[in-house]
């Protein structure tokens, strides 16, 4: 069924194997259903891909919805301590284990993905101890949270008051900064929270709100009229593999994950990731309204939440010798950078 999709993975730099030695099976595990789009559109692809740059000697085993156990936050331990050799999961679910790359969640600082890609991929080079012990393969950001909401808001002052599912610390900062009422939990949870009343909205990219459903549960659907990027901040995510089972992979087997891994990924997820954005679009048009808070209330918005979540974040940091006013200018600079590069077209 996937080997049918438009996007596709041939655009990637692929690996000639040699048709000899032994195969190797992997398993990758992740939190997401197999009818999201990030499941999908994303990490089949990309299997795919492997395989057959492989010529079929490495075989990679997707287990979607924790099927192999555990609650999603345990999924980078899971890599790490080798359970799983490959999870896909997000730096946020252990908050401060990761605390620099958070600097392209703080408000405001969303872009386009393949901006933010490429931004991150010159980020965690230049901060080779954020990801110290892992073999990272990827780390990207969806298209952008919007709010999925029960109640129309029109108004940055309508935000106030509410109860907001949030993925991660820096989410819920932003929306303490609203003055509404920020609840963590894990994408799973996200309908039943809703259906049960516990929270009003949800913040969420199309891609996972598709998956699970939500247009069926809220009618509204909030996002931003701005000059930039219509999202409230952007969500980090990895692809990470366990450091071992890298190091036992022959050289060549190496290579291949090597050519499917980083900047040789970074375009192709942030376009696929725009393109898996259509479908949970479309069902939400089809069964609720689309809001986008007008320019003065997005400026209102960026006044009231940006500044306020950047120094919370910076002080919180700061506590672990951090130094995070130098991390968001360094972000800014590189977003502003390769921003400019795609806006002219020549960012490869």
């Amino acid at each position: 069924m996937i080997r049918n999709f438009s996007i596709t993975l041939l655009t990637l730099t692929s690996v000639a194997t040699p048709v000899c030695a032994q195969e190797v099976r992997l398993k990758a595990h992740h939190m997401l259903p197999p009818v999201a789009p990030g499941h999908a559109m994303m990490l089949a692809p990309w299997v795919e891909k492997v395989e057959a740059d492989s010529g079929g000697r490495l075989q990679i085993d997707i287990y979607p919805s924790m099927h192999l156990g555990g609650q999603a936050p345990a999924l980078i331990d899971q890599a790490y301590d080798g359970i799983v050799d490959i999870a896909w999961t997000l730096p946020g679910y252990t908050p401060g284990r990761f605390p620099r790359i958070e600097v392209f969640e703080l408000p405001f600082l969303a872009a386009h993905p393949v901006v933010m890609n490429f931004a991150i991929q010159d980020f965690i080079e230049n901060h080779p101890e954020e990801f110290a012990g892992h073999k990272l393969i990827s780390v990207f950001v969806h298209a952008g949270q919007l709010i999925h909401s029960k109640e129309p808001i029109r108004t940055t002052a309508e935000l106030a008051g509410r109860k907001y599912r949030i993925p991660t610390r820096v989410a819920g900062w932003m929306v303490e900064s609203w003055g509404a009422t920020a609840i963590g939990t894990t994408v799973q949870k996200i309908p039943e929270m809703l259906s049960r009343g516990i929270v009003d909205a949800t913040l969420i990219p199309y891609e996972a709100s598709f998956g699970l459903k939500v247009h069926d549960l809220v009618d509204y659907h909030i996002l931003l009229d701005s000059e930039t990027w219509p999202r409230l901040n952007a969500q980090v995510l990895m692809l990470t593999m366990n450091q071992g089972a890298y190091d036992r992979l022959p050289a060549d087997l190496r290579a291949v994950i090597d050519a499917n891994s980083g900047r040789n990924v970074a375009r192709w997820m942030g376009e696929a990731w725009v393109a898996m954005e259509a479908a949970g679009e479309q069902a939400a048009g089809e069964s609720g309204e689309y809001i986008y808070l007008p320019p003065e209330e997005v400026e209102l918005l960026r006044q009231k939440s940006q500044r306020q979540v950047a120094e919370r974040w910076i002080s919180v940091v700061a506590g672990e010798g951090i130094d995070g006013e130098a991390l968001v200018e360094e972000a800014t600079s590189y977003l502003e950078h390769y921003g400019q590069l795609f806006a002219a077209g020549n960012l490869q």
